[in-house]
């Protein structure tokens, strides 16, 4: 779709935190990025004013992920509705990241943006990888939510096409599956993942609670990933976020992401799509290592 978009002079709004592959591959294309901020006390909700002040008339899309990678939030309807009113004041079309569509496990249903394409023209970006756990697939789709045709007249949609006829595709017999995939995949197996991401969630969450040093300002909702912020007044002797993961990794083997990765200087990112032993081991040395280089209390 960046491919897609991409024009001389225009430039792209892009989540921040947000996953690195999206600004790479717009810097890649030529096309400027303006991050706009997700806002962790308000669950990670995009912040509107910010995405208003950063718009023009160069600006092609803004891209949404829900759920959301990194922050494992999950977006409400009324928020939804006013992302679209935003990018309809703005007239910018709305690049709907929904891989994880399906992994929405806490108190807010997963809702897709699509459902406001009257109001804006919406590509969303869908997977198998996340919710059929096979990433190594690597096998996505687009689909355009048009119903007004904004889309079609602008031949976006020609343009897709012949982007598609240039790139390289997935494995032809993982294509050729598919469709038995989708239709027999028995609904048990999806409510077993995600009721174990449910679970391996809130352990997580109430885990952090008792870690001194990092704080988790909104319990993941979806995804398989948090993002937790670190306290370096707690620590001694970490210069960020990356001095923080890579003395982890080299004293505790655990791995975590930096957040600088993803835009976010001195957050991390934790994955807790893993068996619930070897989660709760993790954090257990976590907090070990947190309380090891722990500044004394006075």
């Amino acid at each position: 779709m960046i491919s897609v978009l991409a024009q001389p002079g225009s430039n792209i709004l892009l989540p921040k935190p947000g996953f690195p592959l999206y600004e790479s591959r717009t810097t890649f294309s030529n096309l400027e990025v303006r991050h706009f901020n997700l806002i962790p006390e308000r669950g990670w909700e995009a912040d509107l004013e910010g995405v208003q002040a950063l718009a023009d008339e160069n600006t092609v899309a803004i891209v949404i992920v829900n759920p959301n990678n990194p922050c494992g939030s999950v977006y409400s309807y009324d928020h939804l509705g006013k992302i679209a009113e935003t990018a309809r004041k703005l007239g910018l079309l709305i690049i709907a990241d929904e891989v994880y569509d399906h992994l929405a496990f806490g108190s807010k249903p997963f809702i897709p943006i699509g459902v406001f394409s009257e109001t804006v023209p919406v590509i969303t970006l869908g997977s198998i990888s996340k919710r059929w756990l096979v990433p190594g697939w690597r096998l996505g789709w687009i689909a355009t939510c048009d119903p007004n045709g904004v889309l079609k007249e602008a031949k976006v949609n020609q343009s897709i096409e012949n982007y598609i006829n240039i790139s390289t595709d997935p494995a032809t017999f993982v294509q050729g599956a598919i469709p038995q995939i989708i239709s027999n995949t028995k609904e048990d197996y999806f409510n077993k993942i995600v009721d174990l991401l449910r679970k391996s969630a809130d352990l997580c969450y109430d885990k952090i609670k008792d870690i001194r040093g990092i704080t988790c300002p909104h319990k993941p909702e979806g995804s398989m990933f948090v993002m937790v912020k670190l306290d370096l007044s707690f620590l001694d002797g970490f210069c960020d976020d990356m001095d923080f993961c890579c003395r982890l990794a080299k004293e505790e083997s655990v791995i975590v992401l930096p957040g600088s990765a993803l835009g976010m200087k001195n957050w991390v990112r934790i994955t807790f799509a893993i068996d619930i032993p070897s989660l709760e081991d993790a954090l257990e040395r976590i907090k070990s290592f947190c309380q090891r280089h722990g500044k004394l209390e006075t």
